[in-house]
């Protein structure tokens, strides 16, 4: 059966080195020879417009992938984004998360998942993909309290711990954040109103 090798690569140089070919040999015979077929940085187009996403979504797909590197990447996936939320729900939502494996642990990804939070085609609705994305983000917020107040050596309750992690409020979260930036006690950062120190004497 005939066989074709894919690769995708974001690395220009690696990419160029792919396209082979490989031969496979023994002395002086030779089997075979591989040429990859290689979605890279040069034979994948730089996509910048969002009527192309719509009508090519696989290959705005590669584009954001393997352009994560170029200094045109940030307009690349804002193009992208923008396409894909033009899509239906099933079908953006499968895209945006293709994009975002693909993109691994590049400086990219961060961008991508800010973008993938205007995905919802009805903000403020309550949607699954709202929920999951709101969701995430309680959870990222957090885990910032907690990793604050164990950095500043406090120690935590684990009333305070639960409290913290089952919050779903962001903005409630993100009132905690500030206080346990300058809080004398876990406690504290659950407190409403700013934190009095202990030690401020008593005014007549």
């Amino acid at each position: 059966m005939p066989v074709l090798l894919v690769i995708v690569c974001r690395d220009r140089a690696t990419a160029a080195w792919a396209m082979g070919p490989f031969a496979c040999a023994v002395g002086p015979w030779s089997a075979q020879t591989t040429r990859p077929f290689v979605l890279g940085p040069q034979t994948v187009p730089k996509v910048t417009d969002t009527s192309m996403v719509t009508r090519q979504p696989a290959l705005s797909a590669l584009s954001a992938i393997v352009h994560s590197g170029d200094r045109r990447a940030d307009a690349i996936l804002d193009t992208v984004a923008h396409g894909f939320a033009c899509l239906a729900p099933h079908t953006m939502s499968y895209w945006f998360e293709l994009v975002e494996i693909g993109l691994e642990n590049t400086p990219t990804k961060q961008k991508w998942r800010d973008l993938m939070s205007f995905a919802s085609h009805f903000p403020g609705s309550g949607t699954l993909i709202e929920e999951t994305y709101l969701e995430g983000k309680a959870e990222g917020k957090a885990e910032d309290i907690l990793r604050a107040l164990q950095v500043r050596g406090l120690t935590i309750p684990d009333s305070v711990h639960e409290r913290i992690t089952t919050c779903t409020d962001l903005d409630t979260l993100t009132a905690w954040f500030d206080r346990s930036l300058t809080a004398t006690t876990a406690e504290d950062v659950l407190k409403e109103g700013p934190t009095v120190p202990t030690d401020v004497s008593e005014q007549p």
